[in-house]
């Protein structure tokens, strides 16, 4: 699988990672078939939350990945923090807490990058500061990111933090493209024109950010995947005639198509199938014209101004 450069030139890792919510629905053998799957296919990069599967996805990765200290070091681990249960919470205790429940439950002595996961309204940076240059001076964490996060946000925390940040978590696929359709329409006057995010993709870029799109299978939030899906009728026959033009499996299109995106995105593809991950990696051999990039976009219900 090509490598892509994660951050500011922290590191080459896979171009797609494997995402881990869902793994703690698996019993330890078919989490191992799952991990070696992904390996094999050349993702060296896995994606995880503290409160995935309440920490459990956590601890079925380790004991599926059995990383030892050489294995380790070949492979990236991002955990995230800050989701509480009815609250969000990137006070200084709360970030130092939850980094010690991860390496203890992923057993291993540092996480590569640690997310805050999603915006906390009440967040104060000197606190996330003094968390990060803690972490890091222990060996805990190397590199920061976020999640869900606008350009406001992160230059806030840019006003305290010395750590590059480095990653932004952002939901985006064929069926959930806003943070494209505003930049597409600039300076009209319909809905697509709308910026919800503040460009937050052209901030990343300039910013050397790595854009890591989450649930790029699915429309709405989390509201169902749009392959063979009816409301999505025209984009699938789209899918299907590319998709067999480079005679790659359907879901290995829509990945395709994140990846031909020039700002280098690390798609997190969050199954806990062996075999729909093995046909997600074909993406990984495509790369698609601008006509084709563009059709698909045009078949997913969008208008070019």
């Amino acid at each position: 699988m090509k490598k892509i450069t994660i951050g500011p030139g922290w590191f080459q890792a896979s171009s797609i990672a494997l995402g881990c919510m869902r793994i703690s629905s698996l019993n330890d053998k078919d989490a191992e078939h799952l991990i070696r799957t992904a390996l094999d296919e050349g993702i060296d990069f896995f994606d995880h939350a503290d409160i995935y599967g309440g920490g459990r996805s956590e601890e079925v990765f380790a004991r599926a990945a059995g990383l030892n200290a050489d294995r380790r070091e070949q492979v990236r681990i991002q955990t995230k923090c800050g989701i509480c249960k009815g609250y969000f919470d990137f006070s200084r205790d709360h970030i130092l807490a939850s980094v010690d429940g991860s390496l203890r439950r992923l057993k291993t002595d540092y996480i590569d990058v640690l997310l805050l996961h999603r915006p906390d309204t009440l967040v104060e940076p000197d606190e996330v500061a003094e968390a990060f240059s803690i972490l890091q001076s222990a060996g805990k964490v190397r590199f920061f990111g976020v999640s869900n996060q606008n350009p406001g946000q992160i230059e806030l925390l840019k006003q305290a933090v010395t750590q590059p940040i480095g990653v932004n978590q952002l939901q985006l696929s064929l069926a959930f493209t806003g943070m494209i359709d505003t930049g597409l329409n600039v300076n009209m006057q319909n809905s697509a024109s709308v910026s919800h995010d503040n460009g937050i993709l052209d901030y990343c870029r300039l910013h050397r950010i790595t854009i890591q799109p989450w649930s790029p299978l699915q429309y709405g939030f989390f509201a169902g995947v749009f392959l063979g899906s009816d409301k999505y009728a025209e984009l699938n026959r789209a899918i299907a005639d590319l998709a067999a033009r480079y005679d790659v499996p359907e879901s290995a299109m829509a990945i395709a198509w994140l990846l031909r995106h020039p700002a280098s995105m690390q798609p997190i593809v969050g199954t806990t199938h062996a075999g729909h991950l093995k046909d997600l990696c074909q993406a990984d051999r495509v790369t698609l014209t601008r006509p084709e990039w563009y059709a698909l976009y045009r078949a997913a219900g969008n208008t070019l101004p």
